[in-house]
């Protein structure tokens, strides 16, 4: 294998593409379109699979000068991805949220009602409509 070090003129580019896909999903991500979302994994996964076999352990990475352009480069995909994965997360959370609010169960389970003067209401068992 060549010698990785005095840095790979393909390796960059490759990153900037990446750093495009990225900002791709974050937009397919905003615009909750997940079609498009799903059609930028496969070349995603690519361009990570090129970056792999094109550069150098992480320990010669930071000791040389020739791939500092590219190492800021990966810090702004990683922190994408990051911002992506928090995104993804958060909707994940909301759909959970609205399943167990979907849940079969008693009428008042899990449901916190507060009265006028904001504190928490207080439902009693045995009076209710089964009572009447």
């Amino acid at each position: 294998m060549a010698e990785p070090i005095p840095g790979n003129p393909q390796a960059l580019p490759l990153a900037q593409d990446l750093e495009r896909v990225l900002e791709m999903e974050f937009k397919a991500l905003q615009e909750q379109n997940l079609e498009n979302f799903d059609s930028l994994q496969p070349g995603k996964a690519e361009l990570l699979a090129a970056l792999t076999a094109l550069c150098p352990p992480a320990d010669q990475l930071q000791e040389s000068p020739h791939w500092a352009d590219f190492i800021d480069c990966m810090r702004r995909c990683r922190d994408a991805h990051q911002r992506n994965a928090l995104i993804i997360e958060r909707k994940l959370d909301a759909i959970r949220g609205a399943l167990q609010s979907l849940q079969v169960g008693t009428v008042t389970s899990g449901v916190e009602v507060y009265d006028k003067l904001g504190k928490l209401a207080r439902f009693s068992k045995a009076k209710g409509y089964r009572d009447a």
